[in-house]
């Protein structure tokens, strides 16, 4: 038998950045997606999916041309079949989660992780790192379908701990530093990921291109936040939110950086950082529906440090910064304000195999 935990993520600086190559700041949490792997006599994997109630049957190999847009399973045995990674026995594979799915906690990437692992560790000849597998799960996720997603999920969800990665050069370092305590909300709002995404990363990378024309020598890696007010009047007012958005919420994403590489946290600053981020992706990029805005202000309002929504956003959770001590009633406060649920999590490395 072969088993294999793959955590879920949450991005607490950087979000809609890692489409632009700019930095991200993000942490695995104690929330999984389980699968269980049991070698059975067949020429495919019988794939259970518990928690949906639903079956599927996955051949070894796989025509690139027929695979359907979200079939992480044919993509990622079809990226695998490249690098000689071949199968060669089936498998009964159960798999089940108590990460919230469609609710910005990286269910998918889990999964994709998690298949990738397995595959790697029942078919593979030599050690594969954590880093190749992040690649590959990117590639099958992402690349292969050609959607507008970054790294930053795969990448996390591979390596785990809290993480600064580098998108530009798809590296990455552990922080040192920590966030506090840790509440995660479920607004109860479904998802609208590939929307939210696709308008945000086309407007935002518009807006720099559009820079760029104006100053062909300005490269976003060495912006200021002098460089907002100084190219704003000469964008469209269209891409002038987006523009924003992408230069502070990188100041915001490096300060955060920068406190976190040591041992000296600063709670109430990297708060300030966080409802700065949360500002701007509510009210530039617009991805944080009304209701959930409504809970995270009633959240703070009850006393929690700092919240913002998780994700390319659209709907799903909230990542909340907490006293420890008020946990109820920062809890109790969500829900009135029309949360599903309200947990706590803890940053964490990925369970070994």
């Amino acid at each position: 038998m072969i088993k294999i935990s793959t955590p879920g993520r949450i991005c607490f600086y950087g979000d809609h950045q890692d489409y632009l190559g700019l930095p991200v700041i993000s942490g695995t949490i104690d929330r999984y997606i389980y699968l269980k792997a049991n070698p059975i006599e067949s020429s495919f994997f019988e794939i259970n999916l518990l928690d949906f109630n639903k079956s599927i049957e996955v051949p070894f190999i796989n025509d690139p041309t027929t695979i359907q847009s979200g079939d992480y399973f044919r993509s990622g045995l079809f990226v695998l079949n490249k690098e000689g990674i071949i199968p060669n026995q089936g498998y009964r594979i159960d798999i089940s989660g108590d990460l919230p799915i469609n609710a910005g906690l990286s269910s998918s990437s889990s999964l994709v992780v998690g298949w990738i692992k397995f595959l790697v560790q029942a078919f593979a000849k030599k050690k594969v790192t954590d880093l190749q597998i992040a690649k590959w799960a990117v590639e099958a996720e992402v690349e292969f379908f050609n959607q507008p997603g970054g790294i930053m999920d795969q990448y996390t969800i591979a390596v785990g701990g809290l993480l600064s990665i580098d998108t530009s050069k798809r590296s990455y370092f552990n922080l040192k530093g920590n966030l506090g305590s840790l509440i995660i909300i479920n607004s109860g709002i479904a998802k609208n990921t590939l929307g939210v995404l696709k308008d945000a990363r086309s407007n935002a990378q518009k807006s720099i291109e559009t820079v760029q024309k104006i100053d062909k020598g300005f490269d976003i890696l060495k912006a200021h936040k002098k460089d907002y007010l100084r190219f704003r009047d000469k964008l469209p007012s269209k891409l002038q939110p987006y523009w924003k958005a992408a230069i502070l919420n990188y100041m915001i994403t490096k300060r955060a950086i920068e406190i976190l590489k040591t041992n000296n946290q600063s709670i109430d600053e990297l708060s300030q950082l966080m409802n700065s981020h949360q500002e701007l992706l509510c009210n530039q990029i617009q991805n944080t529906p009304i209701e959930i805005q409504h809970q995270i202000n009633q959240g703070i309002k009850a006393g929690a440090y700092a919240a913002k929504i998780v994700g390319s956003g659209g709907g799903g959770c909230i990542v909340a910064m907490i006293d420890p001590d008020k946990y109820i009633q920062i809890k109790n406060a969500f829900l009135k304000a029309g949360a599903k649920d309200v947990f706590k999590v803890s940053l964490i490395k990925p369970l070994t195999v």
